[in-house]
């Protein structure tokens, strides 16, 4: 196989593991590369000998040391990295505006989950599996744990 081409492999290889480790998930685009760089090392053996593919080898393995650690230092990870806090949170059922019998009004389609105003309080609302549209009056007919499950009215 001539250098062009081993070359080539090379270094597609090895951008796809760069590419596996910065933004690609599932592994796929790593192991596409590890298979180019082996072949690309493997055929350097066969084709231009053991001095050459030593060469070949360990500049693979410094080539990609020196690009994770650029990687790394660049501050790319920073780029990629969730910086947002989640805000959500389970509905606190307070048990004095919301019981079994309140009533309300959805303020989202419940498909079959949604948000409501029941009591003066914004909370998540289920349905037993009916689609109830936007300003529609519900009534709780049972709260297990956390979760509210209403009807039509």
């Amino acid at each position: 196989m001539s250098w062009p081409i081993i070359i080539i492999m090379l270094l597609v290889g090895l951008a796809m593991i760069a590419l596996e480790i910065v933004a690609l998930p599932g592994a796929i685009s790593g192991i596409c590369g590890g298979i180019l760089v082996i072949i690309g090392v493997w055929q350097t053996y066969a084709s231009h000998g053991s001095t050459a593919g030593n060469i070949t080898l360990i500049s693979s393995i410094v080539v990609g040391i020196v690009m994770l650690a650029i990687l790394m230092k660049s501050g790319t990870w920073k780029r990629f990295s969730l910086k947002e806090e989640s805000d959500g949170r389970v509905n606190q059922v307070n048990p004095s505006t919301v019981q079994v019998g309140s009533v309300g009004k959805t303020l989202s389609r419940l498909a079959p989950a949604g948000k409501a105003l029941i009591g003066g309080e914004i909370v998540e609302v289920h349905s037993n599996g009916e689609f109830i549209d936007e300003n529609r009056d519900i009534e709780v007919v049972e709260i297990v744990g956390y979760q509210i499950i209403v009807k039509k009215k």
